[in-house]
């Protein structure tokens, strides 16, 4: 079910499967929409889950702060959202940004959530060299150019070895980047330039960590620091994946959250 409610003074484009033993958020990356999930989504609810999801602040049909979408900001958006569906316990899993700002909800709302789940993400604030990036798209998104920018990044999610098989999810969500409001990206890069580190909420964290071999953001030897550095988180690598395991191989990827949540 679809619908929509005003959180912290923004309109949310919210959907709530309504029915599951357990509760998962689900919390997308940049430049995706709940969408990103819907296959996914339902798989988890085949294995029982109650599947709650939103379009965050400046993504997709939900409404955006002016100026800077921030980590914080955008975590009380979804734990209201989370109460909003009547719900006082759940996992929370976000892919990439969205792990980011599911790291936040555990920091603000621990009392609302049971488990945190990084879909290839992690607690590093940006680097300078990142921030630069960002800036640089800051500028494409000004310059009407965000439709460029998602063609060029947007492939670059998936192993090599998917794209001929993903190809009809590469072009959907290539499709989706027009509902976005450029300003409404422009505040969220903002967003993750400002935001500190969350290494002390990942360290503290009922928590799992799901890798992509052939992830071209998070390398091997970024994954494998972050295993070395946490080792009371749950690392899961799967193999033959990119940026967006849980599309790439969603059998395995739900395989894993099924475990981590016994």
């Amino acid at each position: 079910m679809e619908f929509f409610a005003i959180s912290n003074g923004i309109p949310v484009h919210i959907s709530d499967s309504k029915k599951g033993d357990k509760t998962i958020l689900l919390l997308h990356g940049y430049l995706e929409t709940l969408y990103i999930f819907e296959e996914f989504a339902d798989a988890l609810q085949k294995e029982g889950y109650r599947v709650i999801m939103l379009d965050l602040p400046g993504h997709g049909l939900s409404g955006s702060n002016k100026e800077i979408n921030t980590m914080e900001f955008s975590a009380t958006v979804a734990a209201d959202v989370l109460q909003k569906c009547g719900v006082e316990n759940a996992y929370v899993a976000g892919h990439s940004m969205g792990g980011y700002i599911a790291q936040h909800c555990i920091k603000l709302f621990p009392q609302l959530f049971k488990g945190l789940i990084l879909l290839n993400s992690t607690p590093f604030a940006d680097s300078e060299e990142k921030k630069e990036n960002r800036k640089r798209e800051i500028e494409l998104v000004i310059n009407s150019k965000l439709g460029k920018l998602a063609s060029l990044s947007i492939p670059q999610m998936y192993s090599p070895d998917n794209l001929r098989r993903l190809d009809a999810k590469i072009e959907e969500t290539l499709e989706i980047v027009e509902t976005h409001d450029p300003m409404g990206i422009v505040a969220c890069l903002n967003g993750m330039m400002e935001r500190s580190d969350t290494k002390d909420v990942l360290a503290q964290s009922n928590a799992m960590a799901i890798y992509g071999d052939s992830d071209k953001f998070i390398t091997n030897e970024i994954r494998d620091s972050l295993i070395e550095e946490f080792p009371n988180v749950k690392h899961c690598i799967v193999n033959g994946t990119g940026h967006n395991s849980f599309i790439e191989d969603t059998a395995k990827v739900v395989e894993f959250i099924k475990e981590f949540a016994k």
